[in-house]
């Protein structure tokens, strides 16, 4: 057995004889890039602390990875279909552990957002590279299976996030969090060379970096407005963006229909099957890193868990993932991807209608179920989309499906959490102005505990703190009358700070219940959509290829389903796609679109 695996999937006879462990090494690789933006969620109140983070800093801390990470996508996988997909996962594996390395050396705000930013380059070249090459070595009857534990993953990792940021600081500081990715990418770095093979499309044209280059303005400006925007204002950053976003997504589809070999066939989303899964993927992020961004918050500090217990208590959300992935593997062939991915957002909507029941006397209990259910939810619906979008692709083209599945992904995340966010900071703020009307703060501090729920608790905590002051001056005044004075003023400070810490956790909480209703709308809305969107089973076998019209369909008919039947038959890939097509459309229509 060779320590490196140098012979390209391509040539193999057979299936990979150790594609399940190259699976491994792929969702590992996931699970990082995954990870790097939950546990930060975490780590964020220490960060702002030791750094002195504004809410605009620390917001771009935040973000700095998305904006990089969701526009070179698509440009970074047609490169890496030309050249090398495993050349772009080691590469993406590097250079988002030296990006880590930077965060953990990083002692300023702009130290930190430009480490961010060079680790979301390096997920740029990950995330498209994992799902091509598991695309590539998995032969299309255990595709699906592969996909489904690929998607399990990034549900673990979801939660994992915060388990892992909390056990660290409770003995590191929030550098170690940037630090935990440097080994985790160095065991990645090496499976990626001794258990995944070589890839790359057998005929790939000439790459068409302008379509790329206006993808990676469009998609920038557009994540960059849903930063700025519902965060800053609409002002003239964010409206430029806008307008930027917009004229650049007009020049990229006008010039992709016009070009003979586009870095993405837009045509392919007049195909409902397609069309709907990506809009079901963007939908259920939307709701998923929304739901994600508000419920960490309310455990840490209405409930009062710290880092590594907000950590554990997310884990029953990485367990009904599982278990939903494995009840969409069972389900899916054998009732079709349109019901149980339709089924996986009702529960999802289902989840955040049972978050609109949270209030200020809420307990973990009452979160435990919504949890559950949105991970089901999550696992049932989310790899029968991401099956069926990389099914759209040719050989020559899986980076780009992946790449489409992952923009989708990122783009829908980003909503969720400017527009949920937005909304949750909104409804606390108001909410919080009505509640602690009637509290006599000093002047200004109502204003400062508007910001955030961390703000509300700590000016509460504050005032807290003036009143132990006055009345350790009380006890130590040798004038009775001051000392009366100063007792009193100490009682009506405490009795404001008890006030003002009531007020902010049923303003949060009201807050919570009211985004979650907003949410659930939404997302309730999306999957009448997306029903109506995915054709039946019967259609979906019919109709191989729809997606990509009928000269590129034949092509990924050629390029994905033959060089399957070519591994698993033992006939060499050339002869398969000239000689038998007979047996290749046979195989095609029974099983190539199940997932």
């Amino acid at each position: 057995m060779r320590l490196v695996a140098n012979e390209p999937v391509e040539r193999m006879e057979r299936p990979y004889a150790r594609r399940w462990w190259a699976l491994l090494v792929l969702c590992l690789s996931l699970l990082i890039i995954v990870m790097a933006n939950t546990a930060l969620t975490v780590a964020a109140p220490d960060m702002t602390a030791d750094l002195g983070l504004s809410s605009a800093d620390l917001q771009w801390v935040i973000d700095g990875y998305t904006v990089p990470y969701a526009a070179l996508m698509l440009l970074l996988g047609a490169i890496g279909d030309k050249y090398s997909r495993r050349g772009a996962l080691v590469l993406g594996l590097l250079v988002f552990a030296g990006g880590a390395v930077g965060g953990w050396l990083a002692d300023s705000s702009t130290q930190v957002i430009a480490a961010r930013a060079v680790m979301g380059v390096g997920a740029a070249l990950i995330m498209p590279a994992t799902l091509s090459l598991l695309a590539a070595t998995f032969p299309r009857a255990e595709r699906a299976k592969a996909i489904t534990l690929w998607t399990a993953t990034a549900g673990l990792a979801i939660a994992a996030g915060p388990l892992v940021a909390g056990a660290l600081l409770e003995h590191h500081g929030w550098s170690s969090t940037f630090l935990i990715n440097v080994p985790v990418a160095a065991v990645a770095l090496v499976g990626a060379f001794v258990l995944v093979p070589p890839s790359r499309a057998g005929h790939h044209d000439r790459i068409d970096y302008v379509g790329g280059l206006l993808s990676v303005v469009w998609i920038g400006s557009l994540v960059y407005m849903i930063i700025e925007g519902p965060h800053f204002g609409w002002g003239a950053k964010a409206v430029t963006a806008a307008v930027v976003a917009g004229v650049g997504l007009v020049a990229f589809v006008l010039w992709e229909l016009r070009h003979p070999h586009p870095v993405l066939d837009v045509r392919r989303f007049a195909d409902r099957r397609f069309a709907g899964s990506n809009l079901a993927v963007a939908l259920f992020f939307l709701a998923v890193f929304g739901a994600f961004y508000y419920l960490t918050q309310h455990l840490q500090f209405v409930l009062g868990y710290d880092a590594f217990d907000t950590g554990l208590r997310m884990l029953p959300l990485a367990g009904a993932v599982f278990a939903g992935s494995a009840l969409t593997g069972y389900l899916t062939p054998r009732v079709g991807m349109k019901w149980t991915v339709t089924a996986g957002m009702v529960g999802g909507t289902v989840a955040l209608a049972l978050l609109t029941r949270v209030d200020a006397g809420s307990s973990y209990g009452d979160f435990l179920a919504p949890l559950i259910v949105l991970g089901l939810a999550i696992g049932l619906a989310l790899s029968p989309c991401t099956d069926a979008i990389m099914g759209a692709f040719p050989e020559s083209e899986l980076g780009v499906g992946g790449a489409v599945n992952d923009t989708s992904l990122e783009l829908g995340g980003s909503l969720g959490i400017a527009i949920l966010g937005s909304l949750l900071g909104t409804s606390y703020s108001d909410h919080l102005g009505n509640a602690a009307r009637g509290a006599d703060l000093p002047a200004g501090t109502l204003a400062t505990a508007q910001d955030s729920v961390g703000a509300g608790y700590a000016v509460a905590e504050g005032v807290g703190h003036k009143a132990q002051q006055l009345a350790a001056q009380a006890a130590q005044a040798t004038d009775p009358r001051q000392a009366a004075e100063l007792k009193g003023q100490a009682q009506h400070l405490a009795g404001a700070a008890r006030q003002m810490t009531d007020a902010v956790a049923s303003s949060f909480s009201d807050a919570v219940a009211h985004t979650s209703l907003v949410g659930a709308v939404i997302l309730g809305a999306g999957t009448l959509l997306v029903a109506l969107l995915l054709p039946r089973k019967a259609r979906q076998e019919g109709t191989t290829g729809a997606s990509q019209g009928p000269d590129t369909a034949r092509g990924a008919d050629q390029g994905n389903a033959a060089q399957d039947e070519d591994r698993q038959d033992g006939t060499a890939p050339g002869e398969q796609v000239g000689e038998r097509p007979g047996k290749q459309s046979g195989k095609q229509s029974g099983t190539a679109r199940l997932g």
